[in-house]
């Protein structure tokens, strides 16, 4: 059986791989208003964000420095503000302005945001929408 083979006859065709990391934000809970229906514009609704950003490493040392790092809170924050600051009427919505908060890092390379309505439809626990969204 064949292995697959590094192309050292043409070494500047070759790419070198990306180190990254995870950065995570669960269960973040924002009461906002969101929906389409006529009480969901006047009533704020439990809304619960989970975020995963693959985060691209810098070949400078992290110093025990949070300025070396993608700020968790600092995304939480902007989250929350956008949530709070207008209303929503989807939850894909929602989900594609969370993702471009994350994005809008410049080490952030790759987002996987999952937005769920908490008491949105009887006898469930919620519901929701989850994307994956890349910069090109």
């Amino acid at each position: 059986m064949n292995k697959p083979t590094a192309n050292v006859l043409y070494p500047e065709q070759m790419t070198r791989p990306t180190s990254t990391h995870k950065v995570f934000i669960n269960d973040l809970l924002v009461d906002m208003l969101i929906g389409v229906y006529a009480h969901e514009k006047s009533t704020p609704q439990a809304v619960r964000f989970n975020i995963e950003m693959t985060v691209v490493d810098t070949l400078a040392p992290l110093a025990d420095n949070y300025k070396n790092v993608v700020c968790y809170e600092t995304i939480a924050n902007r989250i929350i503000e956008m949530a709070q600051g207008e209303h929503v009427n989807l939850v894909e919505t929602l989900a594609e302005k969370a993702a471009a908060i994350c994005l809008n890092n410049e080490r952030v390379s790759l987002v996987q945001v999952k937005v769920e309505k908490l008491n949105a439809i009887k006898n469930t626990t919620s519901v929701g929408v989850e994307i994956l969204r890349g910069k090109s």
